[in-house]
């Protein structure tokens, strides 16, 4: 099965309009949700060495949770493109490259600076 970026935001705004929850969702609170929402996925890694990080998709229960906050992020972040009427999967395109012109393999290879500081 394929799912696109568009059924997705159909799917989440159906979701939302049945509720009539689109009145509580301006572009500031859905900045704010999606920032939280992100802030849940760091707490999955709060006070966790690296290792202990790593193997949360080992645990079927952390695995879970590191799913759920990752979809109400991509929930939060469908609602908002939707609302300020971004193209995500343009708006990806686009920046994929914009950074591949930033940042060129033969520069970058291998390498967690950016090659600008080198």
């Amino acid at each position: 099965m394929t799912t696109t970026l568009t059924d997705l935001t159909r799917a989440i705004t159906t979701f939302r309009d049945d509720r009539d929850w689109a009145q509580f969702h301006g572009i500031k609170h859905l900045m704010i949700s999606l920032s939280l929402e992100v802030a849940e996925i760091l707490e999955l890694a709060q006070w966790k060495s690296d290792a202990e990080v790593e193997r949360l998709p080992e645990n079927a229960e952390t695995r879970e949770a590191l799913a759920d906050e990752c979809a109400d992020v991509l929930a939060y972040l469908l609602l908002l493109c939707d609302r300020a009427g971004i193209d995500l999967a343009e708006a990806f395109q686009q920046k994929l490259e914009k950074s591949a012109r930033k940042y060129p393999v033969e520069k970058s290879f291998g390498r967690r600076e950016k090659y600008m500081q080198l």
